[in-house]
Formats: C-alpha cells, sequence, structure tokens
C-alpha cells in the first residue's frame, strides 16, 4: 500500500510540471529521469511524439562519481542534440528535485553548448 502511494505522489509531481511545458521540433523537451544506479536523459518532440535522441549512464565509461556521471551523460545529450540541428530545449525534470544529478546533467549539457 506505502509503494502505491509513492508512485502516485511521483506521477503527480511529474504530471505538475509537464502541464506547462511541450516540446516542438525546433525546441524539444529535455527528459531526465533516474533510479538509484542509473540515469537517463531523452529530447522528445510532443508534436510528433517521437523520441530525437536519447543518452544514458550506460554510455559513460567510467567509475567516476555518480555526480561526474550525470554531467558526461548531460554532455553526450548535448551532443547529439546538436547533431540533429537541436540547439534549445525545455528542461523537464519530472517528479525529481533540481539538485544532485539531476542538476549535473543540466549543468553537463549547458557546458556543452545546449541552451535552455
Amino acid at each position: 500500500m506505502n509503494g502505491l502511494k509513492k508512485q502516485l505522489g511521483r506521477a503527480r509531481r511529474a504530471h505538475r510540471t509537464r502541464i506547462v511545458m511541450h516540446g516542438t521540433e525546433l525546441k524539444p523537451r529535455l527528459s531526465v529521469s533516474r533510479s538509484l544506479k542509473h540515469i537517463y536523459a531523452q529530447l522528445i518532440n510532443d508534436d510528433k511524439g517521437v523520441t530525437i535522441a536519447s543518452a544514458s549512464d550506460m554510455e559513460v565509461k567510467s567509475d567516476a562519481l555518480p555526480i561526474q556521471v550525470a554531467k558526461a551523460v548531460g554532455e553526450i545529450i548535448a551532443k547529439k542534440a546538436t547533431a540533429a540541428g537541436v540547439e534549445t530545449v525545455v528542461f523537464d525534470r519530472g517528479s525529481f528535485r533540481y539538485h544532485g544529478r539531476v542538476a549535473a546533467l543540466a549543468e553537463g549539457a549547458r557546458s556543452a553548448g545546449l541552451k535552455f
């Protein structure tokens, strides 16, 4: 029962953040998802319902700290975005707070040239 409450709360928080944002072809949504072990990022065009590019920490071959790995994932998604012709994105943190690994991913994407 407690797990269901946790899932519903997370879904409600994610829905609340996604109400105000919408990804287009020129300005897709950069959606971030994390688990206890991994972190993922996708560029989503909500008009067509397609994923333009994606990256995860499984592409990073490193035994670094999780925040450093998240920053590297941000740099990877930024490189894939520029290769796809995307310069500006809408940052979607989902149900996660903007700190720690989520903030490090955003910082890595900004440092690689992606604009929010």
